[in-house]
């Protein structure tokens, strides 16, 4: 109730002084950050700002940061440095910095030097008091700093703006317990806090009733769901509870962890009619020397028994991945391993990327640290092997008519609709621009290497 009531008198305060105002909002990482900005969003609509894609012209700027990797973080210096200039012409301007990245150790202290024109700066666990800090910036006109060392429990009923009227992303749970060695989620995120069902059932009967078709239930590990709640309700459960919403089409998840997904998620997936067959399933590496050293809790041998059991139930199952290049210790037999797998799953796709040291992780103390040229050149290896997977994947829908989602028209082709399979595949088509947010049957064409074409069919 308490954090009720602070939102409520943020909005209350921007309503009495009538805010005409403007606000622009650039996302960095994960489907959790995306969400987040649009919790961002709708808390500042509530408090009567409107949403804006020119910064220039915005009077309040958010950058919502990543930290998982290296180059998310330098992107963040580079436009705040683009920012400086514009700050000086428009003294009123408000910038704002949330987000994984300023939740690590000293990163607010050195953003406040390096960048002494940012005015607020919050991390991950307090985002739901964003209100409260702008309040504070406009009365007070000096800047605000807060950083929550430890997760707080789960605030309900924050406003959201959604980007898409058709699909939503539906946060079932926070943060994570595994720590693997060169990850800095657990750190940023917190550990695992899993939302009551009722409300995640309450939030997705809402969007139904709004005219959405397809959630996405998002999870740093989606399989460790309802492991703190008591009565416990696991993830399986879950699944088949939302699966009996009624006017609800499609349901698909994210991020399962090899180590978590049992046999009953799986049988859930096939037995529930709306879970989509697609199963996202990290692997990292496949090296097992490689996984140890991760701290991935799994084998070689072991995740190469859950896609056959995967394959054996659900064969038309798309099964795509996250692999790992260049982990400290990783020796060119290691990473033969990692092609080797890759070629006998047969990922419907894969996020390929070159390891990056995170300070504050194990693996960053650890000497045995890849070349970078040598990380690259395994990078692109992985990348042909990974894209000719998917291309022979792919080209095993032409001449199928499958059932697309319909999202809108193709970003490629304003004449042609796009949308996605069951299995998660992007379909650009010829269709009838009135079937936009409805399922409709469409007969693949031809196959690319990440997308399928396609002529919509009675």
């Amino acid at each position: 109730m308490i954090m009720q009531r602070e939102f409520t008198a943020g909005a209350k305060y921007c309503n009495q002084n009538r805010v005409k105002k403007t606000f622009f909002i650039e996302t960095w990482g994960c489907q959790m950050n995306e969400e987040d900005s649009e919790k961002l969003s709708g808390m500042l609509k509530k408090m009567g700002y409107k949403k804006t894609e020119n910064k220039i012209q915005a009077d309040l700027i958010i950058f919502n940061t990543c930290c998982v990797r290296e180059n998310a973080e330098l992107k963040v210096y580079g436009h705040l440095g683009a920012l400086k200039k514009l700050k000086e012409e428009k003294p009123g301007l408000i910038i704002a910095l949330c987000g994984c990245m300023m939740q690590q150790k000293h990163m607010a202290e050195n953003i406040i030097k390096k960048y002494p024109f940012v005015d607020i700066i919050f991390g991950t666990h307090n985002s739901y008091k964003f209100p409260q800090y702008l309040n504070a910036v406009h009365q007070n006109n000096s800047s605000v700093v807060e950083i929550q060392d430890r997760e707080t429990g789960i605030v309900e009923g924050i406003p959201i703006d959604r980007e898409s009227t058709i699909k939503a992303f539906v946060t079932i749970m926070y943060g994570c317990n595994n720590f693997c060695t060169y990850c800095i989620v657990p750190y940023v995120r917190g550990r695992e806090r899993s939302r009551n069902p009722v409300n995640i059932e309450n939030e997705i009967k809402n969007l139904v009733s709004k005219g959405y078709r397809e959630i996405t239930l998002l999870g740093q590990n989606v399989n460790s769901y309802g492991k703190d709640l008591l009565p416990r309700v696991g993830f399986s459960q879950l699944l088949r509870r939302i699966n009996n919403i009624n006017g609800l089409e499609r349901i698909r998840f994210m991020t399962s962890h090899p180590k978590d997904l049992t046999e009953d998620v799986i049988d859930a997936v096939l037995e529930c009619d709306k879970v989509c067959e697609q199963i996202h399933l990290p692997v990292q590496s496949g090296s097992t020397n490689i996984l140890k050293k991760m701290n991935r809790n799994y084998s070689r041998e072991q995740y190469l028994n859950l896609i056959h059991k995967i394959r054996e139930k659900i064969p038309e199952a798309a099964i795509t991945t996250d692999i790992m290049v260049g982990f400290p210790g990783e020796s060119e037999e290691d990473f033969e391993e990692t092609l080797k797998l890759a070629e006998e799953v047969k990922y419907d796709s894969a996020f390929t990327f070159i390891y990056s040291r995170r300070e504050g992780t194990p693996a960053d103390k650890l000497e045995t640290q890849i070349p970078e040229d040598v990380k690259h050149e395994r990078f692109n290896r992985l990348v042909e092997v990974v894209n000719k997977c998917s291309a022979r994947r792919n080209r095993a829908y032409e001449g199928k008519i499958e059932e697309i989602l319909v999202e809108g028209p193709s970003k490629n082709d304003s004449r042609k609709l796009t949308g996605r399979t069951r299995t998660g595949k992007l379909v650009n088509f010829q269709g009838d621009m009135d079937s936009i947010g409805k399922l409709v049957k469409v007969k693949i064409t031809r196959a690319n290497s990440f997308s399928l074409l396609g002529k919509q069919v009675q």
